[in-house]
């Protein structure tokens, strides 16, 4: 009976000596190593692609169950957790009980642990199932609720800050100082903090380095220090290319981001008390709350619409700004009757999630929807979902009474 036995591996391959029991009568037959070379970035991106597509006809089966079962609603307001549980059902039936993926059979490559050449255990194996997978959709959660208190901080402390130099310069009788180091920063952590609390640095600084190296594709993989080898033997006259020039071109990217980043931030900084007229970026309205001028950053912008409990001006500054005059009560009430009568005939209900509406929007082409079903949507396919116009994230207009 055959049995393999690992040895030891070098830089870019991996042996394993194969050997027979031999019996009483026959001598003791020398073994012969087989050297099995680590997989290259093609076939490791090609297995995943096609675990992508498997696991994408999973979740499209489970979808269509729960459809059927509970109803329409029910499948489009669990779509992130339909889509985490096929994803763990899969690597569950595949890689936890010590199986190869469909993707890892088609390309021929077995995952092990780092350069010894052993199968990973079953606790590795766990590990890097719940961190590829739970990891994100629990981040996804976390994120939202963390830069929501930290956003709130940071707009109290420069309200305060605002304040306290508006009291001083009255004071002095002269113009309130410069703004402080301290509020400077803030500020700036205000302005970028969806991109400073985001992992997407995170994971182009890990793709990057695959396209380098040719190892540790996911991040998980990284941190588990799981890798591929070929279970054929490869050729001497086998060309292994692999993604060096993406590698750079990412790096590329990642450096005119960065630059076009101080950029922006050294832009902002020298802004004149006129924005508009200089060709600022932003624009500071009362209270101290900034609205971005650059239609792709529609983050800040829609965060105005959570950011409402208190009053932020007075109505003499609403009148300057918007060139509109004020009135007592709101001229359009989105409760009543008349104002909601030309959707549908009367009909509230968004067609998304088949709920009353929670904080109507329109898109460019003049439908409605709830303000987080169609940024949802948006997010993920950028068009209208009933007449399929284009339909962008920072072009939907939130109906405010």
């Amino acid at each position: 009976m055959d049995h393999f036995q690992p040895s030891s591996s070098s830089r870019s391959t991996t042996s394993l000596s194969i050997s027979s029991n031999p019996s009483p009568s026959v001598a003791m037959a020398p073994s012969i190593p087989y050297s099995y070379p680590f997989a290259t970035s093609p076939d490791i991106i090609r297995s995943h692609q096609k675990d992508a597509y498997f696991s994408g006809q999973l979740l499209e089966q489970l979808s269509s169950l729960l459809r059927k079962v509970y109803g329409a609603r029910f499948a489009h307001t669990y779509t992130s957790e339909t889509r985490v549980f096929s994803e763990i059902l899969y690597l569950g039936l595949t890689t936890l009980i010590g199986n190869r993926t469909l993707g890892e059979e088609y390309c021929d490559i077995v995952q092990v642990e780092g350069e010894n050449g052993r199968l990973p255990a079953l606790g590795r194996r766990a590990g890097y199932i719940l961190s590829c997978i739970l990891g994100p959709y629990l981040l996804g959660r976390v994120l939202p609720v963390f830069r929501q208190r930290i956003r709130g901080k940071l707009e109290a402390n420069l309200r305060r800050y605002t304040k306290q130099r508006a009291q001083q310069g009255g004071k002095n009788g002269k113009k309130p100082p410069s703004s402080a180091l301290g509020a400077r920063v803030q500020h700036y952590i205000l302005q970028n903090l969806d991109t400073l609390t985001s992992p997407s640095p995170i994971y182009a600084l890990s793709l990057a380095t695959f396209y380098f190296s040719g190892s540790y594709y996911h991040l998980s993989k990284r941190i588990w220090n799981l890798r591929y080898i070929f279970t054929r033997k490869v050729e001497e006259s086998d060309q292994r290319v692999g993604y060096e020039v993406l590698g750079v071109l990412l790096v590329l990217q990642m450096a005119v981001q960065g630059y076009l980043h101080i950029q922006n931030t050294v832009t902002r900084e020298t802004v004149t008390s006129t924005p508009l007229a200089s060709g600022g970026t932003s624009v500071l309205v009362g209270g101290g709350v900034e609205v971005s001028l650059d239609p792709n950053a529609y983050s800040a912008n829609n965060a105005l619409l959570f950011d409402a409990t208190q009053p932020s001006s007075t109505p003499s500054d609403l009148q300057k700004w918007t060139h509109t005059p004020l009135t007592d009560k709101p001229r359009y009430e989105l409760s009543d009757e008349g104002t909601m009568a030309w959707i549908a005939g009367g009909n509230r209900k968004c067609t998304l999630c088949l709920e009353e509406m929670k904080d109507p929007s329109v898109t460019t082409c003049g439908h409605v929807f709830c303000w987080t079903c169609i940024s949802d949507w948006a997010r993920e396919k950028p068009e209208c979902p009933l007449c399929r116009q284009s339909c962008l994230v920072q072009h939907v207009l939130p109906l405010r009474g």
